[in-house]
């Protein structure tokens, strides 16, 4: 994960560096999550939490560009009965209903201009959970990976200073950390406000 980040950053830092010329606009977003792990183990309903960061747009030329984000993001969801996959008498999670994860996200989007004020949205997405709840489950072990990879698509209205935005991230790898019995997945809305600097 550590490699992974640090070639995102350097890819970041070339970028800048080689378009600079083409525009650099830096800015800062808000928004809401509504967001569900996918899994035997979890309510299938998404629930509703936040995400806060800042963004680059970085322009190519008029149409193509790399839009690169820091977002804390919180997920949150409701676990359900593990009797389909446990014994009766066995519960990893102690009686902890509710499941909250803080994640710091890392999107690396291109941007599409098609026209107007819309862009199109797309790439991957690196998350590093930094909460860490070991109370979660019993004996002080965690139950979720430290880590998350995603992809990322969606959309964005662009205004003078003003963007308005919604997309959807898929999880693409097992957040699990118990066994293996039951795959976990993140699953993400995202809708939010950014302003231009």
């Amino acid at each position: 994960m550590k490699k992974v980040l640090a070639v995102t950053a350097a890819l970041v830092v070339f970028t800048i560096g080689t378009y600079a010329q083409g525009g650099v606009r830096l800015g800062a977003k808000v928004g809401a999550n509504l967001n569900k792990i996918s899994g035997q183990s979890f309510s299938d309903g998404f629930d509703l939490a936040y995400h806060v960061g800042g963004f680059l747009e970085i322009d190519f030329n008029k149409k193509w560009g790399i839009q690169p984000e820091l977002l804390w993001s919180q997920s949150s969801t409701k676990r359900t009965s593990f009797n389909t996959l446990y014994p009766a008498d066995v519960n990893p999670f102690n009686n902890n209903e509710k499941v909250k994860l803080d994640y710091l996200s890392i999107p690396v989007l291109l941007r599409y201009n098609v026209g107007g004020i819309l862009t199109l949205n797309a790439g991957p997405q690196f998350g590093i959970l930094v909460n860490q709840d070991k109370t979660l489950l019993k004996n002080g072990e965690t139950a979720f990976k430290s880590g998350d990879f995603s992809m990322v698509a969606g959309a964005q209205l662009n205004f003078k200073y003003l963007r308005v935005y919604g997309r959807y991230n898929i999880g693409l790898q097992n957040i699990n950390d118990i066994d293996n019995k039951d795959k976990w997945t993140n699953q993400q809305i995202q809708l939010g406000l950014g302003l231009r600097f």
